[in-house]
């Protein structure tokens, strides 16, 4: 048996409860900074545009990140030893 299954149905019941008061206060503010940024003049097609591109970069940075760990493994030293030589920041 899981351990969820051993637990009492009021703790899961209670943990339900508590995780969707949760989404529920994510969701009310993700909708009051949305709210925000239109006031401030953005669109939402600029909004969802924007965050399409962090994704993608996002998926760039990963792939090279794994480069960077194939490489260091094949040269046998840290991914950090690397950085300079690619003129990466330790930030990046």
């Amino acid at each position: 048996p899981s351990p969820r299954s051993c637990q009492p149905h009021g703790t899961n019941k209670e943990a339900l409860r508590y995780e969707i008061e949760e989404l529920r206060q994510k969701d009310l503010a993700l909708d009051q900074e949305i709210a925000q940024l239109l006031s401030e003049g953005y669109s939402l097609e600029e909004l969802e545009k924007h965050i399409s591109l962090l994704h993608e970069y996002n998926d760039i940075k990963d792939a090279g990140q794994m480069l960077l760990g194939k490489l260091a493994v094949i040269r046998g030293v840290t991914t950090k030893q690397l950085y300079p030589e690619y003129d990466l920041e330790l930030s990046d």
